[in-house]
């Protein structure tokens, strides 16, 4: 009899420990949280740079500016966030095997017709031992992007992509194309 009460209590508290880590769509709604903040902020960076000196002022705030809004924002949020593309400008955004894999099925997706506004991946994933949460958020190609992505760019535009990203591949875009995606992810 003691037994059985004992066991039913380590079940009952094993339970109730798997039931407080956040549930799948808890932890979708607060990496889409974390990574509208990101999205908020690098944008607000960018069109301020644009009023004010052109692509070419946007561009030098992609490079000293991106990364350290991103890491302040997954500071802030509690999560590694981050952005990834098949067609990299910064080496430092190079996506892992994970990231590499669902970027294909979106560019798969997006070919067939996928809506990339609302594309998106999440899965638990097992991390020495340890489960982490990691969602992907598809980043269409807006026409405002075509200055610096697009086809046509402007020769001192290029010329800037040129002197600060050397190794440059994000260009020849058309808008509506899969740019890259955000990248989240969080220890449970």
């Amino acid at each position: 009899m003691k037994l059985s009460i004992v066991l039913a209590l380590m079940v009952t508290s094993t339970v109730a420990v798997s039931a407080g880590a956040a549930e799948p769509a808890e932890l979708k709604a607060e990496a889409k949280q974390a990574m509208m903040a990101l999205a908020k902020n690098l944008s607000g960076e960018l069109k301020t740079a644009m009023k004010s000196g052109g692509p070419g002022a946007a561009i030098e705030v992609c490079n000293t500016k991106a990364l350290p809004i991103t890491a302040q924002i997954s500071e802030q949020q509690g999560w590694q966030i981050g952005r990834t593309s098949l067609k990299l400008r910064n080496a430092e955004n190079k996506p892992d095997a994970w990231e590499l894999k669902v970027l294909q099925q979106f560019a798969d997706q997006a070919a067939q017709g996928a809506n990339l506004k609302t594309l998106a991946y999440s899965e638990v994933v097992d991390v020495g031992g340890q489960q982490q949460f990691r969602m992907m958020k598809a980043i269409p190609v807006q026409d405002k992007c075509l200055a610096c992505h697009g086809s046509d760019i402007a020769a001192p535009v290029a010329a800037k992509l040129q002197q600060l990203y050397p190794q440059d591949q994000a260009t020849g875009f058309k808008a509506g194309d899969l740019r890259g995606a955000f990248s989240l992810k969080k220890m449970l």
